[in-house]
C-alpha cells in the first residue's frame, strides 16, 4: 500500500525559506511521477510544482517560478520543495501527490494523481 508522509511546515515570516519533505513508503518510488498542490482556507486546491519520475522534467506554476524548487533523491524515497522568498500568499496546506508511471501532459491536474499525503500546514506572516 503506497504511502505518502510529508514534514517540514511551520510558521515564517515573509522573506524566509522552508523545505518541505515527502517520503513514499510501500512502493518503488523511482517509478513514480511526483506533484505538490496547495490549499489556502476557502479557495480550491491549486497545483505548485511537479517533477518527472527521473527528475529530468520540472515544471511549477507561475505564481511559484523563481522561487520554489522540486528536487527528488530515488535513493531516499523522498521529493522536496524548497521555498524561498515566501510570501504571506503561500499561506496554505500543502499536499504533495504521486502518479504511477508516464503522466503524459496532465501533471498540473489533482486528478491524475493516484496517491495524496495528508498535507502539511505553511503559514507565512507578514
Amino acid at each position: 500500500q503506497v504511502q505518502l508522509g510529508e514534514s517540514g511546515g511551520g510558521l515564517v515570516q515573509a522573506g524566509g525559506s522552508l523545505r518541505l519533505s515527502c517520503a513514499l513508503s510501500g512502493s518503488i518510488f523511482s517509478r513514480y511521477a511526483m506533484g505538490w498542490f496547495r490549499q489556502a482556507p476557502g479557495k480550491e486546491r491549486e497545483f505548485v510544482a511537479h517533477i518527472s519520475s527521473t527528475g529530468g522534467r520540472k515544471d511549477y506554476a507561475d505564481s511559484v517560478k523563481g522561487r520554489f524548487t522540486c528536487s527528488r533523491d530515488n535513493a531516499k524515497n523522498t521529493v522536496y520543495l524548497q521555498m524561498n522568498s515566501l510570501k504571506p500568499e503561500d499561506t496554505a496546506v500543502y499536499y504533495c501527490a504521486a502518479k504511477y508511471g508516464n503522466m503524459g501532459s496532465g501533471w498540473r491536474v489533482s486528478l491524475q494523481y493516484n496517491y495524496w499525503g495528508q498535507g502539511t500546514q505553511v503559514t507565512v506572516s507578514s
